[in-house]
């Protein structure tokens, strides 16, 4: 070595190990490490790896193999039960798989993405609340989605929600990209064309329900022509009102609306009511008139035909035919008359008998009325 020092005690140490000297031959203070022995080690212990060495080929072959088996196992994923997964070769899809544990080719070769494909998911159009689905949560109105125009060029604040899952997970992930906005604005543009073809009065009262099923029909429609993936289960109406700014006039007006129609009932209920009984009244009426004429009419005739045989007989027999006419005529006007007759002959000489005539009057009128 240049430094080393040839002299000292300890018998020919080398380097800077010599007898309590220095490089400089100088005495005393710590050596510092030799760099060179250092990195002789590190070297032989590199040379022992390689073929060659200490270990020979099979070291570098059970090192690869480690490796090999580590990266393989890289291949197992687990499907939920709730996910679907979707395998990529390169980034090309090449099949889906069902729940559990699964095995694809380790990366980058293939990847798998596992979307949740019977999880309902929820976009609300027109406001936005603060809690989880289906619990009770502060609501925020959004104006600039919740506004529409009518087919009759009104302003409705409508505010619904939509419920939608995945049906093919494929087109799910390669067609569309951000699924819950694209979802949300062809909700909000198809409500806008069903509420744009309909009058406020049905949006805001019987016709609720048909504008959610048009609203669902539609949005499957487009989104099948997106090839999105995605199947529509319920679009729900959460709120249907007039702005808040006039809601108090509108109302006002469907009060107004209301008693209009119920005072248009009542006054149809009483004509429904009135005009049959007077229709029938009349036909009574004209009926009555009509038996009336044919009776007065069968009766003239008949006098004439009565009078005519009379007249015929009393040519034939004229003493018996007055003598008849006498005793009809008595019978007719003494049939209503009431007879009391006395019979004097039993020798009741002296004594004044007692008739009750009322009593006997009266038990006449009731015989006669009843009959």
């Amino acid at each position: 070595m240049p430094w080393s020092n040839q002299g000292g005690s300890g018998g020919g140490g080398g380097g800077w190990q010599g007898g309590g000297r220095g490089p400089w031959g100088q005495g005393g203070g710590p050596q510092p490490p030799n760099l060179e022995e250092l990195l002789r080690k590190g070297q032989d212990r590199f040379k022992g790896a390689l073929p060659g060495g200490r270990w020979g080929g099979r070291g570098v072959f059970l090192i690869l193999l480690v490796i090999l088996v580590g990266w393989m196992l890289t291949g197992f994923y687990r499907v939920g039960p709730d996910e679907l997964g979707v395998v990529l070769r390169f980034g090309e899809f090449v099949e889906r798989t069902k729940p559990g544990l699964r095995y694809h080719l380790p990366s980058p070769i293939e990847s798998v993405l596992t979307p949740k494909v019977t999880r309902i998911n929820r976009v609300e159009v027109g406001f936005k609340s603060s809690g989880d689905f289906g619990r009770s949560s502060a609501l925020r109105n959004l104006p600039e989605e919740s506004l529409m125009l009518t087919g009759d060029e009104n302003i409705v604040d409508i505010n619904f929600t939509v419920l939608w899952q995945i049906s093919d997970a494929k087109h799910f992930l390669f067609n569309i990209q951000r699924p819950e906005n694209t979802v949300k604005a062809v909700a909000e543009s198809v409500m806008r064309e069903v509420v744009g073809g309909s009058k406020i009065d049905t949006v805001l009262t019987e016709g609720r329900n048909e504008v959610e099923l048009q609203t669902l029909k539609l949005m499957q429609d487009t989104l099948d022509e997106y090839q999105a993936g995605i199947v529509v289960t319920q679009v729900k109406l959460a709120k249907a009102d007039p702005p808040a700014a006039v809601i108090d006039a509108f109302r006002d007006v469907q009060a107004a609306r209301a008693d209009e129609e119920r005072l248009v009932n009542e006054a149809k209920a009483y004509s429904n009511d009135i005009l049959p009984r007077a229709r029938g009244e009349s036909e009574r009426i004209r009926q009555e008139a009509e038996g009336y004429q044919k009776q007065t009419v069968a009766q003239a005739e008949g006098e004439v035909s009565r009078y005519l045989a009379i007249q015929r007989e009393y040519k034939l027999a004229p003493a018996v035919t007055r003598q008849r006419l006498y005793l009809e005529t008595m019978e007719t006007v003494l049939q209503g008359t009431n007879k009391i007759v006395i019979d004097n002959e039993g020798g009741s000489q002296g004594v004044l008998p007692y008739l009750p005539l009322p009593e006997l009057q009266r038990r006449t009128t009731e015989q006669t009325g009843t009959k």
